[in-house]
């Protein structure tokens, strides 16, 4: 074996070693909330860091998914979806600015 094909393969086998031995990243997931019948169903859902919330409006009017901490606030129009990827641990109480009774919570985890 020559010397450059020496120092390739031990390159090539130092880079599978690395790719071995790191931690597998947990893929992100999109979590998905319906609103229908003036609700959010489920009404509490738990997240990741890096996940997704996504809101499907079934119902025949506009909703909103407004945090209490005004930390987001997704237009839901009717018949359409709407989506947040939550960035930071912590509960996250929501409710639609048009009909305050529809109330729902992300809990986020690290």
């Amino acid at each position: 074996m020559t010397a450059g094909r020496g120092r390739r393969r031990a390159c090539v086998l130092a880079a599978l070693a690395g790719v071995v031995l790191l931690p597998a990243m947990a893929a992100a997931e999109t979590i998905t909330v319906q609103v229908t019948k003036f609700s959010f169903v489920p009404a509490s859902v738990t997240a990741k860091v890096g996940d997704t919330i996504e809101w499907v409006n079934a119902d025949f009017v506009d909703h909103t998914a407004t945090a209490a901490n005004k930390g987001f606030d997704v237009k839901l129009p009717a018949n359409k979806s709407g989506s947040v990827t939550v960035k930071k641990a912590g509960t996250f109480p929501y409710f639609c600015r048009f009909h305050p009774m529809m109330k729902g919570t992300i809990t986020v985890k690290k």
